[in-house]
């Protein structure tokens, strides 16, 4: 196991320093479920949901997280991302929506936190706009799929 990157000798919590890395591209994806009654995925489906485009709404909130990661995770530098995007999929058979983010750039470090930050405040504003018709939804499953480049090189899940 490799060791923790933000930890400094005196183990203390510190912003890593990437001013000697190579730029590279870097792509990272991730993914989070919300399980719901069918009901309120009906709802969300059919477009008839009162507040609006409940999955509009959701791929806004993900792309402008991704783009504020680093005033929300302490550690993350800010990045300039290049490509961001987010999918919300209705599935029946589980019962929710499948949330899919994929982040691109080409920098010095990599773009897990922001996909893993996208996927998050999308399945967050799922519930937040459908909290009134069902409390007891389910935020779930929320992980690194894959990332590709940097000194780390690629990972799958």
């Amino acid at each position: 196991m490799s060791e923790l990157t933000h930890i400094n000798a005196s183990g203390e919590a510190n912003m890593v320093d990437v001013s000697t890395k190579a730029v590279t591209v870097r792509e990272a994806r991730a993914e989070a479920w919300v399980l719901m009654a069918e009901q309120t995925l009906a709802l969300i489906v059919s477009g008839q949901h009162h507040k609006g485009d409940v999955f509009a709404t959701a791929r806004i909130a993900g792309i402008m997280a991704a783009k504020k990661t680093a005033d929300l995770i302490p550690l993350c530098h800010p990045l300039a991302l290049s490509r961001v995007e987010v999918q919300l999929t209705p599935d029946t058979e589980r019962g929710g929506v499948h949330i899919q983010s994929y982040c691109k750039l080409s920098g010095q470090t990599g773009v897990e936190m922001e996909a893993l930050t996208a996927a998050s405040v999308a399945a967050l504003t799922i519930y937040d706009m459908c909290k009134a018709v069902q409390k007891d939804m389910l935020i779930d499953g929320i992980r690194l799929l894959e990332k590709r480049g940097g000194k780390s090189g690629d990972f799958t899940a």
